[in-house]
């Protein structure tokens, strides 16, 4: 009788204090060394060559992010509807994500003419006012030339071109696109087991699920590698 006291105890004592740590381990770390996010577009895709300028002018291209797991979208600055929910939720990311390294952040304009580097300093400070934290430590605001800007487009998959009947005057992706250290995109799946391929920047839950998928990409890297 007193045995099986005892026995009864002792598992009390492990769902109240070894079980949750054991979930957590797996939910945060194990569960991310089991799994691998697809690349998008096969093995050989990888984003386009490219050179543009950000909010400080500075030449951002290929060489810039190589090496590091970032996370793209498309905009421009006079969008009248889903851009500034756009950069809210980037910022959302980037908050959530600061504590690791090498985490980059890139948004590229659709509307080159207008959204010059001056241009992106002053659409900042507007987001700021309303309380958006963008941190340009690591986020960069892209412009450049305009065929350049839309044909860099097409090697994520994305919409970028101007179109007379769209809200602004230009047709965009809303989609925000995970790249990894060599330049390929990669996804996480749904839960029916579907790629996802990129993630909806204005859903908050796309938003959590992108976060994960980070730490997951980010886990991968640390796996010792097969000979």
């Amino acid at each position: 009788m007193q045995n099986s006291k005892n026995s009864t105890i002792i598992t009390i004592l492990f769902l109240l204090l070894i079980f949750p740590s054991l979930v957590y381990f797996y939910v945060t770390r194990g569960y991310n060394n089991f799994i691998n996010l697809e690349i998008v577009g096969g093995e050989s895709h990888k984003i386009d060559n490219f050179s543009l300028v950000n909010q400080y002018n500075q030449i951002v291209n290929n060489d810039s992010l190589r090496g590091s797991i970032y996370v793209a979208n498309f905009f421009f600055t006079n969008c009248p509807n889903i851009c500034p929910v756009m950069t809210k939720n980037m910022s959302y990311l980037q908050s959530n994500l600061k504590v690791y390294p090498n985490i980059k952040f890139v948004s590229y304009t659709v509307d080159p003419v207008n959204d010059t580097p001056e241009r992106f300093l002053e659409y900042i400070e507007e987001m700021r006012r309303k309380n958006v934290n963008i941190d340009l430590k690591n986020w960069d605001f892209l412009t450049g030339e305009k065929d350049d800007i839309y044909k860099l487009a097409m090697s994520y998959f994305a919409n970028a071109k101007e179109d007379s009947i769209a809200p602004g005057g230009f047709l965009h992706s809303e989609y925000f696109i995970l790249i990894d250290k060599e330049g390929q995109i990669r996804s996480g799946k749904d839960k029916f087991d579907n790629t996802i391929g990129a993630y909806d920047g204005t859903n908050e839950i796309h938003m959590k699920n992108l976060i994960d998928d980070v730490k997951v990409l980010m886990a991968e890297y640390k796996k010792p590698k097969k000979d």
